[in-house]
């Protein structure tokens, strides 16, 4: 399994959560990539394209995680590749969201409603960027499984738990 992170807005690939994530994603047998999107800060939707791109190149079956705008760009990068009917679909085995910003005004996709493969959702009540309201929704939509904790946007409060989560995640996907 290849796990594919897209960090938020103001991270980078090399965020603390990517790195806490991806160093279990490798004791659990995974490889992994961060996509850089410091080019395409205020670019949601151009992300969006830039990862489909890299689900198209790989020939892994994959697990999407993004943190905030990269949440959004991992959900809305796989429901394109669903409604469009790609091959590349089939390969997109799990999602896991964190604080996803979906619902926001200034995001081009509004509508979740592709049939996706299995998501778990994270998120903190204290969050002040993105409503917890959002993630719920989205986690109702699709029968996913949601997790909230106390904390803020960030996570940094709860992310032994994230990672507790996370690895129940990938290890129900295998």
């Amino acid at each position: 399994m290849h796990i594919i992170f897209s960090h938020g807005k103001e991270s980078g690939p090399e965020g603390g959560k990517i790195r806490a994530l991806a160093a279990l994603a490798t004791a659990l047998g995974c490889t992994y990539e961060s996509v850089d999107y410091r080019d395409l800060p205020d670019h949601p939707d151009q992300r969006v394209e830039r990862l489909i791109n890299r689900i198209v190149a790989s020939d892994d079956d994959v697990v999407l995680t993004g943190s905030s705008m990269g949440g959004y760009v991992s959900v809305a990068a796989a429901c394109q590749l669903a409604e469009n009917n790609d091959a590349a679909k089939q390969r997109v085995r799990g999602l896991f969201l964190m604080v996803p910003a979906v619902y926001l005004p200034g995001y081009q996709r509004q509508d979740f409603s592709a049939d996706l493969a299995k998501m778990s959702i994270v998120h903190a009540w204290g969050d002040d960027v993105v409503p917890y309201e959002n993630s719920l929704r989205l986690a109702q939509q699709h029968q996913a499984d949601y997790h909230i904790f106390a904390g803020g946007h960030r996570l940094s409060e709860a992310l032994e738990q994230v990672k507790q989560v996370f690895s129940a995640f990938i290890e129900s996907v295998l």
